[in-house]
This record gives C-alpha cells, structure tokens and sequence, in this order.
C-alpha cells in the first residue's frame, strides 16, 4: 500500500528529515551515519534510485546516495511540498513536478540539477505497520524554486494564520466535539516535544516549524468535521477558509526547512 504525507498531518514529511539532516551532513555537522539513520527514523528501509549512472535496477543505501550526491557538486538540499495548483518549491521539468504532486512532497539539490521524491511502500496490520521507501532521483530545472518565502516572511504570514485557526476552531465548537478531537489534540502535544530539525539550523527555523507544525494540527482537526453537524455548503465554506491557512503553514514548513543551505547561501 502507497502512502502520502496527507495520510497523517502529525507526521514529519520524510522530504523534510532528508532534507534537514541531509544538510547537516553536507555541512560537516553530523557523521553519514548519523544522517542516514535520522532520515530513516522508524522506517524498515530507505533506498535510492536513478543517480546519474545508476542501471534501471540499481538500489543504493542513504549513505551511500548522499555522498555520490555530495561528489556531484551538491552543496545543500531544499525541500518541496507541492499541491493541486500549487508547485510549491518545486522547478520543473513537467514529469518531475507530476511525480512530486503525486508524492506530495519532493527535495531538490543545490548546485546540481537533481532531485528526489519518496515513493512510500506501508505494510503490515494495523498498529504494527512499517514502511520501506524507494527515493526515486530525476532531473529537475535550474530555476528559482516556486513560492518560497524567506523565513521572515514566513514567521510573519504563520503569526496571522495562527490566531485565524485558533478562532476557527472556536467558531466550530471543537472543544466540545468529543474523543475523536481530543485523540487529535492530544496526538499534536505528544509529537510537539519532537526534537526538530538537525545540527546547525538556526533558531528562528526551528521556532517557525513549531508554528507552522501547530497550524497544520489544528487545521486538521476542523477538516475532519469535529464540532457541530455541518450541510455540505458550510463544509464547502469551510474547507474555503482551511486552504489558504493550509498554503501558509506549508509554505512556512517549506521555509523552515532549506534555511540551514539559504543562509550558508546568504554568506
């Protein structure tokens, strides 16, 4: 069974641990090893494929791919997290950019034209599943990456986008909607005390995360209908004021998570 980010808003996007521990790792900070097992994380395995020169069966480990990626001029990685009509982050060519939108997620190489986009592999009974995962590599474009705010910007837009979620959460009553909301809330808490990022972020990235991890748990929640029974025009009106916030918070993720190579870059 496939699986996508939008599966569970809880959980970190493996394009951002690869991309948050992959540039450590090219920074000096953390040993391959390290990196490797953090981009892991719970996973069963973590394999690359399609590396320039790679045979069309050819499988490597973490390790290994970053460092052919560090010998082929990478000097950093950004993550992408593209939706419907929304290419966030990403630069094309066409097929590239449909693999990541169907992925949800994707990360591109600073100083080489490549990037990568997880296809997710869930098994087992439920409770007691894991996943494989097979980064598939491409060519990507040598263009600004699409609708990526600066981290300023980002901390600025998710301050609004905050106080807006919290009222809607009010307006919706999900203080009184029952176990299901409360599961939801409670799951957020639990993951809040995560340890963010990798070695060498700076704190404002780390700060911005947090918010913008907050927005998408909240939004989240008032997605999944907890609250009052609604008629399918006020879940259309709903889910109108929900999207932008959930631009916001994404493009924030998105921020947070390339400012280690944005600011070695601003240097």
């Amino acid at each position: 069974m496939l699986a996508s980010p939008a599966d569970n808003p809880y959980e970190e996007p493996r394009s951002g641990r690869l991309t948050a521990w992959g540039n450590a790792l090219l920074a000096g900070l953390v040993p391959p090893d390290d990196a490797a097992a953090a981009v892991q994380g719970a996973d069963e395995s973590h394999r690359v494929t399609g590396l320039p020169g790679d045979g069309p069966a050819d499988r490597h480990g973490l390790t290994w791919a970053l460092g052919r990626l560090r010998v082929l001029g990478a000097k950093g990685l950004r993550l992408a997290l593209p939706s419907p009509g929304h290419p966030l982050g990403l630069t094309g060519p066409a097929a590239f950019n449909e693999l990541a939108l169907g992925a949800g997620e994707a990360v591109l190489a600073v100083g080489v034209p490549l990037g990568l986009v997880p296809e997710v592999t869930v098994y087992g009974p439920e409770g007691d599943r894991s996943a494989t995962v097979l980064w598939r590599c491409a060519e990507v474009g040598d263009t600004p990456p699409a609708d990526v705010p600066s981290l300023h910007e980002a901390e600025r837009e998710l301050a609004d986008g905050l106080r807006e979620a919290t009222l809607l959460l009010t307006r919706l009553d999900v203080a009184g909607a029952g176990p299901g909301a409360l599961r939801a809330l409670e799951a957020y808490r639990r993951r809040g005390h995560a340890e963010l990022l990798a070695p060498g972020y700076p704190p404002r990235a780390v700060r911005v995360l947090e918010s913008a991890r907050q927005v998408s748990a909240l939004l989240a929640i008032a997605a999944d209908g907890h609250g009052a029974a609604v008629s399918a025009s006020e879940m259309a009106a709903r889910q109108s004021v929900l999207a932008p916030l959930r631009r916001t918070a994404r493009r924030a993720q998105v921020s947070a998570y390339n400012a280690l190579v944005d600011e070695r870059e601003a240097r």
